[in-house]
């Protein structure tokens, strides 16, 4: 019988790039507990995502039960974020899993995908409703449909950006007649921070300068720790507002204040939208040096195909 150790476990399915909250607050628990897992018992990626689910509707009850119990809201307001960080951990797992046995399945990817979807718009749903029934502060219904905008912004434009750059890269690699780097990458699934992964920028040209400056340094730094620059996505969104904004609840032991959800769901949007901006912002100037390149190859007779749609 095969087994599994940790070093294994981080060479065959820790990403090259991911998100900081789970390089550092989620793969160091995640990780033994994949070659645990693996070792001593038959669970399959697909009963983890069920898992996971489990304990997101405990999460979200957790969450409601301040609402009609008045008196009781931080013991179970820091319950749910608890549950709701262990859920990602599961959800976490179930990919590590299928990856370290290789049993998992298209079918799979888009269960964890769903199920993810649904986890986190009952458990911040369940937040914010909660809290205004306990609380009566209109704020926390007004933020409801804006958070749920904003996390579905970012899945809409996610695969979009990563459409676009496997598209460039498809065509550049036809007009230099090379191999193309993207069908290489196998599609990103789940987040869709993945696309910086899944889709690589448009090559350079090889006498092209390396960039210089505070963010190529800084980039290579977070990369060499496995984060990508990509600092406030997806996951920190759903953390933040599911895990750091319930446990703020514990700043009224010891000030006058109820609690920061509300200035955490508020930093959380304004993060998060800055990110976005920031990947769109760099994905023009990918097209425009595509659309430049195309145009060079063109001029000297290496490409007709620089318009193509």
């Amino acid at each position: 019988m095969t087994r599994f150790t940790l070093a294994q476990v981080k060479a065959e399915t820790y990403k090259a790039k991911d998100a900081w909250w789970t390089v550092y607050l989620t793969d160091p628990l995640a990780g033994p507990l994949v070659v645990w897992t693996a070792n001593r018992t038959s669970i399959t990626p697909n009963q983890l995502t069920a898992g996971a689910g489990v304990l997101g509707l405990l999460s979200a009850l957790s969450f409601l039960v301040p609402a009609f119990t008045p008196g009781t809201g931080w013991p179970w307001l820091l319950a749910g974020a608890l549950l709701f960080h262990l859920s990602f951990v599961l959800d976490c797992m179930d990919g590590k899993i299928a990856r370290l046995k290789g049993t998992g399945s298209v079918f799979g990817s888009w269960v964890d995908f769903v199920f993810d979807r649904i986890r986190f718009f009952g458990c911040v749903m369940a937040l914010l409703i909660g809290q205004w029934l306990s609380t009566g502060e209109v704020s926390y219904l007004i933020l409801a449909p804006v958070v749920v905008f904003f996390d579905l912004l970012r899945y809409l434009n996610g695969p979009q950006v990563a459409k676009t750059r496997r598209t460039m890269n498809q065509k550049l690699a036809e007009a230099e007649g090379r191999p193309d780097p993207a069908a290489q990458v196998a599609e990103p699934a789940g987040d869709p921070e993945d696309a910086e992964t899944g889709a690589p920028e448009p090559a350079r040209a090889a006498d092209a300068p390396r960039p210089t400056g505070l963010y190529p340094r800084v980039r290579d730094t977070l990369l060499r720790h496995r984060v990508r620059p990509h600092l406030f996505s997806g996951i920190e969104f759903e953390m933040f507002l599911c895990v750091v904004a319930p446990v703020t609840v514990l700043v009224a032991l010891f000030t006058p204040l109820n609690s920061l959800i509300i200035p955490v769901a508020v930093f959380s949007i304004l993060a998060l939208s800055f990110f976005e901006v920031v990947l769109v912002g760099r994905l023009y100037k990918d097209t425009r040096r595509f659309e430049a390149r195309m145009a060079q190859l063109a001029a000297s007779g290496g490409t007709s195909a620089g318009n193509g749609s």
